[in-house]
Order: C-alpha cells, then sequence, then structure tokens
C-alpha cells in the first residue's frame, strides 16, 4: 500500500472502462496501478462482468455469496465498479456524465456498438474534446473481417502463432494464458499513454483503434519477419528456436532442464564444462548456422551428454560457465520461489467495501523508484460504488 505522500504517476486521471474479458480490463488495471481512478461500468442486466462467473474458483467472501471468480481476480483490481444498463437513457447519461469527467475512455465493444447509445467517440468527444477514447476490438475498425467478434483464441489463430505453437507433429496449439488478449491491453496502454501526453499539450483528444489479431501478427517477432525475409512459412519447433542452437528444453536423469546457447563462445563453453570440447571444434557445430544446420545431430549429442545426470548438476555445471539455462517450474514453483518473494510477484490487497475482504493477487512486474505501482483496492463486487458515484466524480470536476 503506498502512503498518503507517496504519489503515482496518473494522479488525477480518471478513466471510464467500458470493457470486459481480459484485453480491456487488462489496460484498465494497469492504468489503475499507475494511479488513476477507473470507473468499471457493468451491466446490470448480467450481473456485470462475463468474468465474474467464469469458475470456479471462486474467493471465499464474509457473505459467502462470490461472484469474484480467479479469473475476475486476474484484470480488475484498482476499480470501482458502478452498475448501469446502457440501452437506458438513464444509463447512457451517467456514462456520458463520467465521460464529461475523464480523460481517458477503453472499450470493447463490436464496431459502432456503441453508436446507438452516442457513447460512441464521435458522441463522447463533441462532450469532451480532450478524451482519449481506446476501442478494442477483434479485428479493428476497419477491413474486411471488422463486423466479426473475437476471442483470444480466435486471435491466436487467425494471428499465426497457434501454428508455431505445440510438437512438430502435433495439432496447432495456443498459448496456455489469453496471450493476444493481454498483449493488445499492453499495446493499447501504451497508446493511451501516448494519446494522453498529446492532449494534456494540446487539448486534443483522439481515437485509439487497436485489434487483437493486429497485436498477434505483431508480436509474431522473429518469425513473422523470418517469413517476411526468407519467404518461408515458419513451422512448429515444440521448445526449439528457429534461429539459434542449442536453445531447447532436454531431457535429464530425473526432468527437464532449458538450455539457451546465444552465441558461439557459450557454446565453447558449454562443450568444455560438458567434457565435450571437441563438439565446439568440429565444423558441423562451431557456429550458429552451422548448428542450425545440424540440429538434429547436435540434439542427439546433448540428449546423450544428460542422460546420466541430474537437472541440478548440468543447471549447477553450466551457470558455473555461465551458459544461460534454467529449470522448468510449475505455476506452484514459481509463485512460491525466493525470487517471486524477493520481487513481489504475490501481493495481498484490502478492498474497499467489506464485503470483499482482503484478497491475493498476482502483483504489477514495474518497479518506479518515483512514482511505484499502487494496490489500493482490491476487485470489487458487482455494482459496489454505484451510490458513491458522485463522490468519486467531485475528485475529478474539470
Amino acid at each position: 500500500m503506498l502512503s498518503d505522500a507517496t504519489k503515482s504517476a496518473l494522479d488525477g486521471v480518471l478513466v471510464l472502462d467500458l470493457s470486459r474479458i481480459l484485453a480491456g480490463p487488462t489496460a484498465t488495471q494497469l492504468l489503475g496501478d499507475l494511479g488513476a481512478t477507473v470507473i468499471k461500468i457493468e451491466n446490470p442486466k448480467t450481473d456485470g462482468d462475463d468474468t465474474r462467473t467464469w469458475g470456479p474458483p471462486f474467493v471465499e467472501t464474509p457473505d459467502g455469496n462470490s461472484d469474484l471468480s480467479a479469473y475476475f481476480l486476474a484484470a480488475n483490481r484498482n476499480k470501482f465498479s458502478v452498475a448501469a444498463d446502457i440501452s437506458t437513457p438513464e444509463g447512457q447519461a451517467l456514462v456520458q456524465r463520467i465521460a464529461g469527467h475523464a480523460q481517458i475512455v477503453v472499450e470493447n465493444y463490436k464496431v459502432d456498438g456503441l453508436k446507438k447509445y452516442n457513447l460512441d467517440y464521435a458522441s463522447l468527444s463533441k462532450l469532451n474534446p480532450a478524451l482519449v477514447y481506446c476501442s478494442i476490438s477483434g479485428f479493428g475498425q476497419t477491413g474486411p473481417n471488422r463486423d466479426i467478434p473475437g476471442y483470444d483464441v480466435m486471435a491466436q489463430g487467425f494471428g499465426g502463432i497457434m501454428s508455431l505453437t505445440g510438437a512438430p507433429d502435433g495439432d496447432p496449439m495456443k498459448v496456455g494464458v489469453g496471450v493476444s488478449d493481454l498483449m493488445c491491453g499492453m499495446y493499447a496502454t501504451v497508446g493511451i499513454l501516448a494519446a494522453l501526453r498529446h492532449a494534456e499539450a494540446t487539448g486534443e483528444g483522439q481515437q485509439i483503434d487497436i485489434a487483437l489479431v493486429d497485436t498477434q501478427m505483431a508480436w509474431l517477432v522473429n518469425e513473422g519477419t523470418n517469413f517476411i525475409t526468407s519467404g518461408q512459412n515458419p513451422i512448429r519447433r515444440g521448445n526449439a528456436h528457429p534461429n539459434i542452437v542449442p536453445y531447447d528444453v532436454f531431457p535429464t536423469g530425473d526432468g527437464h532442464v532449458i538450455i539457451a546457447v546465444g552465441n558461439d563462445r557459450q557454446f565453447a563453453a558449454f562443450c568444455q564444462v560438458m567434457d565435450r570440447p571437441e563438439l565446439a571444434e568440429s565444423p558441423e557445430f562451431a557456429t550458429n548456422p552451422n548448428r542450425i544446420a545440424n540440429r538434429e545431430a547436435l540434439t542427439v549429442e546433448i540428449n546423450d551428454m544428460f542422460q546420466s545426470k541430474t537437472s541440478a548438476v548440468i543447471l549447477e555445471l553450466l551457470q558455473r560457465v555461465k551458459v544461460p539455462c534454467g529449470p522448468i517450474h510449475t505455476v506452484e514453483q514459481a509463485l512460491t520461489s525466493d525470487q517471486a518473494d524477493a520481487r513481489d510477484a504475490i501481493v495481498t490487497v484490502e478492498s474497499q467495501d467489506a464485503a470483499s475482504g482482503t484478497v491475493s493477487l498476482l502483483g504489477n512486474p514495474l518497479k518506479l523508484s518515483k512514482t511505484p505501482v499502487r494496490y489500493a483496492n482490491a476487485p470489487p463486487r458487482f455494482g459496489a460504488h454505484t451510490q458513491q458515484l458522485d463522490e468519486i466524480l467531485d475528485k475529478h470536476k474539470r
């Protein structure tokens, strides 16, 4: 918790959050962590954000009637929940009133879905010309697929990452978490902060158009540029790297380890400490391009080296000569490690409403020396702050 004397980077910034599920809530949670006041509008017809019911598990609350699924907890701290039905004139007026005070709006409705409620960018920017309005969608506001709804797994499929994920002889595989949603939320936050700086300097707001599929294709990174450069379609390689060898998961006598040899010097050190110095001198393996060409043969050699050694022994040997390597943790091992404890990977947050109590959440990885992130409020119960709206807005009069 921050002391009263500690300022956050976005103190005084008001965010109107019209988003749900994961991409938009990820962006607005990050803005809240950085100090913004976030008002999350939730639909009373559906008892709020869809993810409130995406469980089990659910948090055990003092009233015994939890709408706080673990999924909802992942992206909704530092927010105030206000219940409003935007299909009614009263709900629209309430949202418009908040927008008049806000610097930022984030929404992830279908393209043009808010126009009929007069809550689209064109309508709200007339009320507040400096408004930064971020629209998140599956395929963007333009293009032939603009009207197709988008979920994370659809973005991973359309954007190419599933074709690269999984075993070479296995099925296409999505990443284990909603990474397209998460990365879209991260890109959205960067765009919002850039537009906010412009608005503060000029008084001119703007609309940000960001799509799950666009961001998915953008973070194909080296595999995307591998295709652009070579014209060759990348393939699934399991845990192996397309451009670096050895960079993979290898079996040991009692489990598996990760080896990530990034250059020829590291490969020579690897061979030396594993008592196979001749491999680093062999024309087949001396340089990274040659190791890529002879990937299968080198993999056989490494598997042979490792089969009689434990993971702990291999890691100790390689760490001694500064060859990048590491274990493969379960989620439990990762989050209960000494490193996780030292870096506040899990934080305990107390809610402003008594019905929620205290919950443990994943911490924000940002470490800012002057304006640290804050954990002011646990994810709220549905509509918990509806009656406090006037009080919240009074602190953000324009």
